[in-house]
């Protein structure tokens, strides 16, 4: 499944259904810019997870706040709109794929 970009107004209806991960990012932010292409990366090679990046930004700041989001980047994982687990700063691919094994298969 391709990437997605989500904002306040669109966040539920994103993660409202099947497997999805929401990561929080900044363009200011390094670790943000060099897990970006990561996960762009894995959400090409797993096509049964929803991928959405969420820009924190001075619009977006209802849904970081709702979830308590302090650090970027942190990724969220949810299933059918519950959240599952976060997990903050930067990961390397094989951390990304195996941690996306442990959601689905819990």
């Amino acid at each position: 499944m391709s990437l997605q970009h989500a904002n306040d107004s669109t966040f539920e209806t994103m993660v409202g259904s099947g497997v999805t991960l929401v990561d929080f990012w900044a363009p200011w932010c390094g670790p943000c810019r060099m897990f970006g292409p990561i996960f762009e990366s894995v959400s090409d090679t797993v096509p049964d997870v929803n991928f959405v990046k969420f820009e924190i930004d001075e619009s977006n700041r209802r849904t970081p706040a709702k979830f308590g989001i302090r650090s970027i980047p942190s990724v969220l994982a949810f299933r059918n709109g519950e959240l599952v687990e976060a997990r903050t700063g930067l990961m390397d691919e094989e951390t990304l794929i195996n941690w996306i094994r442990e959601i689905k298969g819990s």
